[in-house]
């Protein structure tokens, strides 16, 4: 270094002058609406795939064109798919459409969630943080381990016999 910095003060200066920071303030966020006023994303758990659509109204949910009280019986799933607008404050102001395919129940409402997420912090990007912060933007990326040649599951394996 040419120039030693010897303090915070100092240090803030030159950060503050470099690209990088220039950069950083400049990132705001312009919500992403379609013609028809609505947020678009796509959710993701398991072997589950959710495309999801958001739109100011009444707080109701339609889910592969059944109520969501129909689609997801149990109580706990229902749940999961409120947790967004709980987080972010939001409950009853957005109407729901949605569309799953693939996994079982409780892959799909993971896969609907995480489009909720998703969609929300597209519409309205000062949600963002909060969704953040519950872990509602990302993906969860587990997933079931491949069975293994020689084992009867991916890590039983098969009964031992000594003699």
């Amino acid at each position: 270094m040419a120039d030693e910095i010897k303090s915070l003060d100092e240090l803030t200066a030159v950060a503050e002058g470099t690209e990088a920071a220039v950069v950083a303030e400049a990132i705001t966020r312009e919500p992403q609406r379609d013609a028809l006023g609505r947020a678009y994303a796509t959710g993701k758990r398991k072997d589950a795939v959710a495309r999801v659509w958001i739109k100011p109204g009444s707080g109701k949910v339609t889910v592969n064109g059944k109520d969501m009280d129909a689609y997801f019986a149990r109580p706990v799933l229902q749940m999961i798919l409120r947790q967004p607008f709980s987080v972010a404050g939001v409950e009853g102001e957005f109407d729901v459409m949605a569309t799953v395919k693939g996994g079982g129940l409780s892959g799909q409402a993971g896969a609907v969630k995480h489009g909720i997420s998703k969609a929300l912090q597209l519409y309205e990007p000062s949600l963002r943080a909060s969704l953040k912060a519950a872990g509602f933007l990302t993906r969860d990326s587990r997933v079931v381990e491949r069975k293994k040649f020689g084992k009867a599951k991916a890590r039983k394996s098969f009964q031992f016999s000594k003699r």
